[in-house]
């Protein structure tokens, strides 16, 4: 079991973030890292030989999905997320990352979750296709959607910049 947790316990940051990043909410990212993980124990016998870290993110982007089906229709907020990108930041760029932010909700969740795991877990292609049980051109395809997405819902976030609304270009 000790050798379990040196295995699993460098992983849990980028679960937390990733988890956030989903939900959108700490404490709801927090059951989501600790349900993956305790499913990953429980499933430790039967795991495979492979990358530890794609096996975790599995996990948890199938629980994640789960949940997303049993609660259609909920709306989650975004407490979580503004907490991070606010930190430390001035008031200007805290707007501007919650239209990122935004922007990132916005997608649909297959190019959310591609997105997520490339640019801030900086997971390889090949790592993601692992993760998510898909081609890596799938998920090459997918990411350039959610960039041209997210890229042309930026183009059209209004920003306050010294007191005004101006369109973000």
């Amino acid at each position: 079991m000790d050798d379990l947790a040196v295995l699993i316990e460098p992983q849990i940051p980028a679960l937390r973030r990733y988890a956030t990043a989903l939900l959108r909410q700490r404490e709801a990212a927090d059951d989501l890292v600790q349900d993956t993980l305790e499913r990953a124990i429980r499933a430790w016998p039967q795991r495979r030989e492979g990358d530890l870290r794609a096996w975790l993110f599995a996990i948890l982007r199938n629980r994640y999905l789960e949940g997303v089906r049993r609660r259609r229709g909920i709306e989650v907020g975004p407490e979580a997320l503004m907490e991070i990108a606010e930190v430390g930041v001035d008031p200007e760029a805290a707007v501007g990352a919650r239209d990122v932010l935004d922007g990132i909700a916005a997608l649909p969740e297959e190019q959310r979750s591609v997105l997520l795991l490339v640019a801030v877990e900086d997971m390889s292609y090949a790592e993601v296709a692992a993760v998510l049980a898909i081609p890596v051109g799938t998920v090459m395809s997918r990411l350039s959607r959610a960039r041209g997405r997210l890229r042309a819902f930026l183009d059209r976030a209004p920003t306050i910049v010294t007191g005004h609304l101006r369109r973000v270009k």
